[in-house]
């Protein structure tokens, strides 16, 4: 796949995002069992980041992006764009309030239960270790920052234990505390993602632990979209006043995201047919999908603004974007980013910052293309751009 002026303007843009907060330093890492956070987790405040627009409409900065990048050396990735490195199948990913300029994040160990907290320049530092089972496809594979995070600085997980799939609560200097529990589990389906809704709740899909009829059982938690409290409660304003279920149908959750003006909703499904995209209408099931993959490349995490959705593809290796019609609808084919030889190989986890930046996390270890510097959370621009991106 060649390298495109865009992605060029890509890479110098977030080589001028990641490298403005290169001097940022943390504390040592403590030990894996502590549930102590190292850090403050406050919301960042720098300048806005350069984009690099200016080189696509000068041709000067693509020009000047075209030294390569050497490969990383053990934990140490040269990549401007890698937040942090020498993680473990990161499925879960959550984005800290920013402006983009220096993104910081805290990502989740699907297989560790551990959650860390990831900024340019800095070891990761371990801010949680939720037990969790990670048999088949569950443990940790969902993470989200309170509606209310600027006060009262609560972060959630989604996680799979011996009996159950449920959502947790980790408050600063103290321990997991349950607040939605009783999800199905089974052998396979187990899978959930986490998301604020931006309209002060939370989002939570669920698979459907193994069974299509529990994800249209309007009685079973399995298989559905959740739209919650922080108490793990159905939220004001749902479609059924004291019903948490907002949509049914999911069957192998890949991620669920919401446009941070809180107009849109999506999450992507996989079944044995296709991979599906879905725009979620509360009250209303999962029928009729918006895209479909019907060679199945992994659709995971997803990014939305009110121009593109963003979609993760763990098994294919690379992320697509879906430009959106002003009426909603996608007006072509999905358009491929970050494939290789140029992109961080099996991107998962994704979570949206701004309307230009978002953070996601890789999932490469064990699958016999990882790095040394694998598993890696890393800056991704998702800034809509003339062109759209390439499908060579």
């Amino acid at each position: 796949m060649s390298v495109t002026p865009r992605r060029l303007r890509v890479l110098a843009a977030l080589a001028a995002v990641a490298l403005a907060s290169a001097c940022a330093t943390f504390d040592e890492q403590p030990a894996p069992e502590s549930w102590q956070p190292n850090v403050p987790l406050t919301p960042q405040a720098a300048p806005s980041p350069d984009t690099g627009e200016g080189g696509a409409s000068g041709g000067g900065r693509e020009n000047q992006s075209a030294a390569p990048i050497p490969p990383p050396d053990g934990c140490t990735d040269f990549n401007p764009a890698v937040l942090g490195t020498c993680l473990d199948t990161v499925v879960a990913v959550a984005a800290l309030p920013g402006d983009g300029s220096n993104p910081t994040a805290l990502v989740g160990e699907r297989k560790t239960g551990r959650v860390l907290l990831v900024r340019k320049g800095s070891k990761p530092a371990v801010f949680a270790t939720i037990p969790v089972d990670p048999a088949g496809d569950g443990g940790l594979t969902g993470l989200a920052l309170s509606p209310n995070y600027a006060e009262d600085q609560l972060v959630f997980a989604y996680v799979t234990t011996p009996t159950d799939n449920r959502v947790v609560r980790i408050a600063p200097n103290d321990s997991a505390k349950p607040v939605l529990t009783g999800i199905p589990r089974g052998a396979v389906g187990n899978r959930g993602s986490l998301a604020q809704d931006h309209r002060g709740a939370l989002l939570l899909a669920t698979g459907s632990a193994g069974s299509a009829t529990a994800a249209d059982d309007p009685a079973s938690l399995a298989g559905k979209v959740l739209r919650i409290n922080g108490e793990g409660k159905a939220a004001d304003g749902n479609p059924t006043k004291g019903n948490a279920i907002i949509a049914t149908g999911l069957q192998s959750v890949g991620g669920i995201c919401a446009t941070l003006d809180g107009s849109q909703t999506w999450v992507t499904d996989r079944t044995p047919a296709a991979d599906l995209l879905y725009r979620v209408t509360p009250g209303k099931p999962l029928t009729s999908p918006a895209w479909r993959w019907p060679d199945r490349p992994g659709a995971s995490g997803c990014a939305a603004t009110p121009q593109l959705v963003w979609v993760a593809m763990s098994t294919a290796g690379h992320l697509q974007n879906l430009p959106q019609a002003p009426d909603g609808s996608f007006t072509g084919k999905p358009q491929i980013a970050l494939a290789a030889p140029d992109g961080f190989g099996k991107v998962d986890g994704l979570d949206l910052m701004t309307d230009q930046i978002a953070v996601g996390g890789t999932v490469n270890k064990g699958s016999g293309s990882s790095v040394s510097s694998d598993d890696r959370a890393v800056a991704i621009l998702v800034q809509p751009q003339a062109g759209g991106g390439s499908t060579d």
